[in-house]
């Protein structure tokens, strides 16, 4: 059995979907997964659910929800002592897992040793291990669940942890020379994230890397114009230094392309202004 979050909702076993049906089970279990293991109070079941409107019956409904997930799991998994379990633990419930079955736990595991790889200094395996961490993403988590304020920040949690995975992974790539790979997929982030100016840099900075030095530079200044359109803001200090990089980069390699070549022995040099 696998439960799946990092996109629609999904429980499988057995090559079978067995999802609840009602939406509110599922937002019930969305949180019971994303506490695995952990005791999960009445009261933040009920939050999750009605935030500030329960109903008189919440508490009977809740554990109507609760009844509904012990028989799906119980329907699925038979006498399988081992599988996962829906258990009452005051002053709530417990879902008793093995995380491994929570694509979620595998994810945030994989990007904790591909951080750790890359802190090491093993920038290819570092990048293999996260690539391996962002391939578990299938959409928005719990795209298809109506999530309450409860779920929302845990959502958002997870998604903030995609994008940081994310960013070290093109971290160990840029560490690895793959700045012509890295174009394509950085031009969709930056349009995707149109105010990370982090991307952007990168985005320049594999440009600039790969000879493309007037894109970098239409790069920087697409950056500015949307900055100052969305938020009446210019790019950051240390972008405004990466584009007098790229500009003084730009600069040499009109004065050497300019310069005559003469050759010295087995090798080339190139003349001064004053020769």
């Amino acid at each position: 059995m696998r439960f799946n979050t990092l996109g629609p909702l999904e429980v499988l076993h057995n090559g079978q979907y067995i999802n609840p049906t009602a939406p509110k089970a599922c937002n019930t279990l969305a949180l019971l997964l994303c506490r695995a293991n952990e005791v999960v109070e009445i009261p933040a079941l009920i939050d999750e659910l009605w935030s500030d409107n329960p109903p008189r019956s919440a508490v009977t409904t809740t554990q109507t929800y609760i009844y509904q997930l012990r028989k799906m799991l119980g329907r699925a998994l038979g006498d399988d002592a081992d599988g996962p379990r829906l258990v009452t633990r005051a002053p709530g419930y417990r879902l008793r897992i093995d995380e491994d079955l929570i694509d979620a736990r595998v994810f945030e595991r994989r990007a904790r040793e591909g951080k750790r790889l890359l802190a090491a200094g093993r920038a290819a395996e570092a990048s293999r291990r996260l690539q391996e961490a962002l391939d578990l993403w299938r959409g928005p988590a719990l795209a298809d669940v109506r999530t309450g304020r409860v779920l929302e920040a845990h959502v958002v949690r997870l998604e903030e942890t995609q994008l940081g995975t994310l960013q070290l992974r093109v971290q160990a790539d840029m560490q690895l020379g793959r700045f012509r790979e890295l174009v394509p997929e950085l031009r969709s982030l930056v349009a995707a994230h149109p105010l990370n100016e982090w991307l952007h840099a990168q985005l320049i900075k594999c440009l600039s890397h790969s000879g493309r030095r007037g894109e970098a530079l239409q790069a920087y200044q697409a950056l500015r114009v949307v900055l100052d359109e969305e938020l009446g803001l210019a790019p950051s200090l240390p972008l405004q230094r990466l584009q007098q990089n790229v500009l003084s980069d730009a600069a040499d390699e009109d004065v050497h392309r300019a310069a005559p070549m003469v050759p010295s022995g087995n090798r080339t040099r190139t003349l001064s202004h004053s020769a």
